[in-house]
């Protein structure tokens, strides 16, 4: 593939940014007085992921790209704590297609954050 010269190359950023759009469909169909509640917290959450992989893309020390990066892996458990949270209060019939999806995110992020840390 080359160089990466932008962040939406990083594949996790579009595994993230894949999260997000599935967390924004599945919080539609949450009732209405959860909406500055549970879903502002979950869609915060989850946009926080690739918001921070991208900041960190853009940092130009080693420990500040991590650090960036470690942040979005605190969001990715959010995002799975509250997608636990959705399913125990019957929000979502099942959880298990998100949660795979932010396990693949987490597994990729892991990996980048070893392959930055290598650079030192």
């Amino acid at each position: 593939m080359g160089e990466v010269e932008h962040f939406q190359q990083l594949h996790a950023w579009q595994e993230a940014h894949k999260l997000v759009l599935a967390i924004y469909r599945i919080t539609q169909g949450f009732p209405s007085e959860e909406r500055f509640g549970l879903v502002s917290q979950m869609r915060r959450a989850a946009v926080s992921v690739p918001a921070n992989i991208a900041e960190g893309f853009k940092r130009r020390g080693i420990q500040d790209k991590v650090r960036f990066y470690n942040i979005a892996e605190g969001s990715l458990e959010e995002v799975k704590y509250f997608l636990i949270l959705a399913k125990d209060l019957n929000y979502i019939s099942a959880n298990d297609e998100f949660l795979l999806q932010a396990e693949t995110v987490g597994r990729i992020l892991n990996g980048l954050i070893a392959s930055t840390e290598r650079r030192q």
